[in-house]
């Protein structure tokens, strides 16, 4: 499956800097944009006292990471609320400590933009930059967004390692690679917890997301997603040794 991706929409950008203001000021869903602002008008008891971010979300990290984790969107009170992806929400508590634990971040936890979180060798995106409802962008929606996934790949020259979060997760960045030129077309990786395909200096890597339905079933438990980070920086130490 193929998430698709726009045409015409496709800009160079200079620097992920210059990107980033690109993916703030986005109002090309209008679905999206009148459901992030309306959540960040119509806030949750627990965060009412709170001025939710309501606009897109960039990525978030070290510009000069081997490592780009990919997940599917902000969640309307996580990243939609803080401004910064995986961050405020139950997912991004168990994202956080798992690089936190891996040596990819400063501290375990991610709670607002301002709380001091570092990245080192990271990078983390998504591959819709809005809070759809229900979780569920349209296919649409992915098509348009998918640019600023590529550009990003595009613009982070040094990446070694890609983590697709979840199937969707697994599939945009998928795309946005083929895009680019970093993986070729001629056959798809499938996604599996715990799958690895290596292309000439690329190593992609799919992991359940840790959503709350993976996380509070047993679906995802933290030993399992520790050993995707822990695979993850053995396929960067073979990177760093000229693999």
């Amino acid at each position: 499956m193929s998430l698709g991706r726009s045409s015409g929409e496709n800009r160079r950008y200079r620097s992920l800097v210059q990107l980033e203001r690109e993916v703030i000021g986005c109002r090309r869903c209008p679905r999206l944009v009148q459901w992030r602002e309306r959540v960040a008008r119509i806030k949750v008891r627990r965060f009412a006292g709170e001025r939710y971010w309501g606009k897109p979300i960039t990525g978030f990290g070290d510009a000069n990471a081997r490592l780009v984790l990919v997940g599917l969107a902000p969640a309307a009170h996580g990243g939609n609320r803080t401004g910064r992806v995986f961050t405020g929400d139950e997912s991004g508590r168990w994202l956080f400590r798992a690089l936190y634990r891996a040596g990819f971040a400063s501290q375990p936890d991610s709670v607002s933009r301002g709380d001091g979180m570092v990245l080192s060798d990271c990078y983390v995106t998504a591959a819709v930059r809005c809070a759809p409802p229900a979780n569920k962008p349209t296919a649409e929606e992915f098509h348009r967004c998918a640019p600023f996934l590529e550009e990003e790949f595009r613009l982070l020259s040094r990446v070694r390692v890609v983590i697709g979060l979840g199937r969707i997760g697994f599939t945009a960045a998928v795309d946005a690679l083929m895009a680019s030129g970093r993986l070729p077309r001629s056959r798809r990786p499938a996604f599996g917890h715990g799958a690895c395909h290596r292309c000439d200096s690329l190593t992609l890597m799919g992991s359940y997301h840790p959503s709350q339905q993976n996380t509070f079933t047993g679906r995802l438990t933290e030993p399992m997603f520790d050993a995707i980070f822990a695979r993850a920086r053995k396929e960067l130490e073979a990177a760093g040794s000229g693999r």
